[in-house]
């Protein structure tokens, strides 16, 4: 049984920890929490999707052997994937993979400790639900969540249990974003006063996979489990396969990308989600039947509640057409900008001598600094493979998974994204002002509960 072999597994690492509790600081009850170290982390993989293969599982790669975590099986609701797994992760690790056609199957092997979770984005919410229901430890993909509904169960659920999530937010392990949110917190940038954020591209085959769509047939999926609690609609394999181009499987940009950096407007300042947000947009170039924007531009006002003296605003652009992956993050204040595309400080656009004086004001200029100078370097081994944020965020989560500690994303940073993302969504779908209701924990328009 997995509570037995978890229970012997903590009691060795008591037994053979004595000698340390003093030096860490731990009591033998708290070190009682902790997967020995000289015992494998089993984990298994929800969803073989591209983002597993390419680039979280090169980052669990570089880490696995120093910590003693391995995988061991695989859950994908589609035949041909779950089996493309089984022969990509036999081929990395040089064990047979145990294939799941489900969650259910995955979780009754009953010898799983984690799972990751990389599946469609609507689904990303009820799969860490599941996961700490089953006593796993989760580093679940954003979007967290794309309806409240969703947001608030996964919440819940990870809050009453005692697993560790590491929301994949990989840039709360990036040392240059680290060192801004220092920056910040410590008063040296001064208020924020404007956030600036964009990513565009220029491919007309992002998120589609019509050579994937060819291949797949219902009778090898289960179309029913795919939709969990969506509305159901009649089989469609581009929705299953393109549902980044289809709500309400995904809400495309403010899901995909925006989550992101929305991420460090939140994490920098301490604040939960907008006050309110507007936005605009269509589908002015890619017209092949998808239904998310191709074109957005949201506008976020950010701040303290019911303090129209107090605040900011945020505006995100993103296009998939005349652009070159090069996604802008940057911060002003009335004495320069942060500038996370150059990782720099900078007196930029800040109040000079000249503008100063006219209005016989100080003034008030930044320091030229480099953001990488300020912390410690990523470690050498989380270049080896995958990206560097995502391998250090995947680090993270395994280290946290041994120590019990809390990981640098926390549910509370994917709920708190995914606010923010679900009020994009409704005032693009419905043209109108999303505001949220704090005592509800609800997106409003209009006075009204927001429904998809």
């Amino acid at each position: 049984m997995l509570d037995s072999r978890r229970k012997f597994i903590k009691q060795s690492a008591i037994a053979a920890a004595g000698t340390y509790l003093g030096t860490m600081g731990l009591s033998a009850k708290s070190y009682g929490n902790i997967i020995g170290a000289n015992d494998r982390v089993r984990v298994g993989v929800v969803g073989f999707s591209d983002r597993f293969k390419d680039s979280l599982l090169p980052s669990f790669l570089n880490h696995n052997k120093e910590l003693n975590f391995d995988i061991v099986a695989v859950s994908d609701l589609w035949s041909y994937r779950r089996g493309l797994g089984v022969d990509h992760l036999k081929s990395k690790f040089g064990h047979d993979i145990t294939a799941c056609r489900n969650n259910d199957e995955l979780y009754n092997l009953k010898d799983i400790d984690a799972v990751i979770v990389s599946t469609a984005d609507f689904q990303h919410a009820f799969h860490a639900t599941e996961a700490v229901n089953n006593k796993c430890d989760v580093y679940c993909e954003k979007p967290f969540a794309e309806t409240m509904e969703d947001a608030r169960m996964a919440l819940k659920a990870v809050k009453a249990s005692k697993q560790i999530v590491q929301i994949g937010s990989q840039r709360r392990s990036g040392s240059n974003y680290k060192a801004a949110s220092q920056f910040i917190k410590d008063g040296k940038f001064g208020d924020i006063t404007m956030v600036e954020l964009s990513w565009n591209v220029n491919q007309p085959g992002r998120w589609r996979r019509p050579d994937l769509v060819a291949k797949l047939k219902q009778e090898d999926t289960d179309w029913k489990r795919f939709l969990i609690n969506r509305p159901f609609e009649e089989w469609d394999p581009r929705k299953y396969l393109e549902y980044r181009l289809f709500w309400p499987y995904s809400s495309g940009m403010p899901g995909q990308w925006m989550s992101h950096q929305i991420d460090t407007v939140h994490w920098f300042t301490d604040l939960k989600h907008p006050r309110s947000v507007v936005a605009n947009g269509g589908i002015y170039q890619w017209k092949d039947g998808r239904r998310n924007w191709d074109t957005t531009t949201a506008v976020f006002d950010y701040g303290k509640p019911n303090d129209p003296n107090n605040g900011f605003q945020v505006v995100f652009t993103s296009r998939m057409h005349n652009g070159d992956e090069k996604p802008a993050e940057i911060y002003y204040s009335n004495g320069g900008e942060l500038n996370l595309i150059t990782n720099m400080v900078s007196p930029v656009g800040g109040l000079n001598a000249k503008a100063a004086a006219a209005m016989k004001m100080q003034p008030n200029l930044l320091p030229e600094l480099k953001l990488t100078d300020m912390v410690e370097q990523v470690a050498a081994s989380a270049s080896t493979g995958g990206d560097k944020l995502t391998s250090a965020h995947m680090r993270n989560w395994m280290e946290c998974i041994r120590s019990r500690q809390q990981t640098n994303a926390p549910v509370e940073a994917g709920y708190y994204h995914s606010i923010a993302n679900i009020m994009t969504n409704a005032a693009a779908r419905t043209g109108k002002k999303a505001t949220f209701d704090e005592a509800k924990q609800e997106v409003m328009v209009d006075g009204k509960v927001f429904k998809y």
